[in-house]
């Protein structure tokens, strides 16, 4: 192992491997900059954070003397005419050994500028049935219109899969372009569902929430009122009612 006359020690017996100073050979002219003393300084790399240990950015390849993207010791070696060690500019674009950093990506980013991808949803559906009980409270409750809505006799279970950044819950409207994604349009269709009834709200961790925008009949979760415009979130097998009779479980699959 060779020493270098700054002090780093090197498997190389011509060129320092930390710091590219000639070990053997004519000297340095006079003029040179003296080299630094010690081991390299510490801290890390500007560009990639990398712990520094040398000259060069073991990550990236940083030049941490000339404050660029550098070369391997080895590519920044001087001739043997005993020209300073010190490279004071880039290589030549014809020096064959030339060498160029790959891209660093970082932890959690993509090398493309592509956005990053939704939250994971994947596995819950929307079940939606009529619900005979709760036509009958809400019938039971009077009102002007009550005793125009009849329960629905054949109503099939429908299932919607739950994706994207949010699920709106309602009635299909061609005049006000709204066609939301849980559609209870019909047939058959149920009177008491506003037009933008209720809306489910993806979460970062993969599951949803409910939020009532201000529907006309007002919206339940497992039997209590939700709040207009107060987000709550929904456990699998919550069951959601809307208008007259229409009921919607959420599952997780």
């Amino acid at each position: 192992m060779a020493t270098c006359p700054a002090g780093h020690e090197s498997s190389d017996e011509e060129y320092c491997d930390t710091c590219g100073m000639q070990i053997t050979g004519a000297a340095a002219p006079a003029t040179a900059t003296p080299p630094q003393s010690g081991g390299p300084p510490a801290g890390g790399c500007p560009d990639c954070g990398a712990p520094r240990d040398g000259r060069f950015c073991e990550s990236c390849g940083y030049d941490f003397v000339l404050g660029g993207p550098g070369h391997s010791s080895r590519a920044t070696r001087p001739p043997a005419s005993g020209v300073s060690s010190q490279r004071t500019g880039p290589p030549s674009s014809s020096t064959s050994s030339s060498w160029r950093p790959a891209e660093i990506v970082r932890p959690g980013m993509s090398s493309s500028s592509s956005p990053p991808p939704p939250p994971p949803q994947s596995g819950w559906v929307a079940v939606i049935e009529a619900d005979r009980a709760h036509y009958d409270a809400m019938i039971g409750q009077g009102g002007p219109d009550a005793g125009g809505v009849a329960f629905p006799p054949y109503c099939p279970e429908r299932r919607v899969a739950m994706s994207g950044p949010e699920m709106r819950v309602g009635r299909r409207s061609r005049s006000r372009s709204l066609e939301p994604e849980i559609d209870l349009s019909g047939p058959p269709e149920d009177p008491g569902v506003s037009h933008l009834h209720a809306v489910f709200l993806a979460q970062p961790d993969g599951g949803w929430q409910l939020i009532d925008p201000g529907s006309a009949n007002g919206t339940l979760l497992n039997g209590k009122a939700v709040e207009v415009n107060v987000p709550v979130p929904v456990a699998d097998g919550d069951r959601v009612h809307v208008g007259a009779w229409t009921v919607i479980t959420v599952r997780r699959a």
